[in-house]
């Protein structure tokens, strides 16, 4: 954070100090992975409702109703055709330099830039037999709470546009620091080409276990 921001780590610590005194952030201590050096454990800092809500969640009230319209008169479907659609939307915009990026970690560096660029503040890093991308905002999280066929379109369309199955583990909906992602990379393939997979992914495909908790830290940043 402090070669990103360009200042230094005492610095950083100090505006972090604030957002927790504040009520926008807490801490809690990093799981271990690995070797660790000398010192105190590292220190993550994740958002609060409240934190999460400067960024804001606009007409969140409104969105609600409308899809709340949409099932009672047009049934649980209307709503799962229009997440979907939403999302083949979001995807279309960003399609040429996902297919330009040939291997695994940088098409999933592109997702997480492509989603950034969308309002969720997203990351990915190679974790273990794969891809972590996390998406430490959702502008829609708060009718995702409401709706999950938000987040299990969002889902398959990460499946489909990475070319491979996905793994959602956690989401900001459920209650979640962040929206977490697992995507093995050892069959990623073309995202035009048709992967059967793809079509199985889904939030409601997770172990009830793990849709709720990651078992990697997300969210946070390490100081």
């Amino acid at each position: 954070m402090a070669d990103e921001l360009g200042v230094s780590p005492t610095a950083v610590r100090r505006h972090l100090d604030v957002l927790v005194a504040e009520g926008e952030a807490y801490t809690r201590e990093s799981s271990p992975r690995g070797r660790r050096g000398r010192g105190r454990p590292a220190k993550l800092y994740l958002l609060t409702e409240s934190g999460r809500a400067r960024f804001g969640h606009a007409y969140d009230d409104l969105a609600v109703a409308a899809l709340r319209f949409i099932a009672e008169h047009e049934g649980e479907q209307a709503v799962r055709e229009f997440a979907e659609r939403r999302m083949a939307a979001l995807v279309a915009n960003h399609r040429d330099a996902l297919v330009a990026a040939r291997t695994p970690a940088e098409r999933a560096e592109v997702l997480a830039d492509a989603l950034s660029r969308e309002g969720y503040a997203a990351s990915a890093r190679s974790v273990g037999s794969g891809e972590q991308l996390c998406q430490h905002h959702c502008p829609v999280a708060h009718v995702a709470a409401d709706f999950p066929q938000l987040c299990e379109a969002e889902t398959a369309a990460f499946a489909e546009v990475l070319g491979t199955h996905v793994q959602r583990l956690a989401t900001i909906a459920n209650g979640d620091a962040a929206c977490t992602t697992h995507v093995p990379t050892a069959r990623l393939t073309d995202p035009d080409q048709h992967d059967p997979e793809s079509e199985q992914t889904s939030a409601g495909s997770v172990p009830k276990d793990r849709q709720n908790t990651a078992p990697i830290p997300a969210g946070g940043e390490s100081v």
